[in-house]
């Protein structure tokens, strides 16, 4: 998965689960669970929502390393390939 197909995914993602919520419009270094105004539930349910796009499951013990846009899109392009 390239860095710009991660980025998709979790854009996608989080507007799935915060409708009214720009990921586009924070900085890709800044917290984006803050910067969103986005609780522990919005962050549990995005990274579902991420599994679910993807087949890759996000172990619960990574999420304190996935606080900003560019920390998850490093993250999701690094690891296995996705399902079809």
């Amino acid at each position: 998965m390239t860095n710009e197909e991660a980025a998709r995914v979790i854009v996608d993602a989080i507007e799935a689960v915060a409708a009214d919520a720009d990921p586009r419009e924070v900085d890709p270094t800044e917290d984006i669970w803050y910067a969103l105004d986005l609780d522990s539930m919005d962050q549990l349910n995005v990274m579902i929502a991420i599994g679910d796009r993807t087949g890759i499951e996000v172990p619960e013990a990574d999420y304190p390393k996935l606080q900003s846009l560019a920390d998850m899109t490093a993250y999701l392009a690094g690891v296995v390939t996705p399902k079809g």
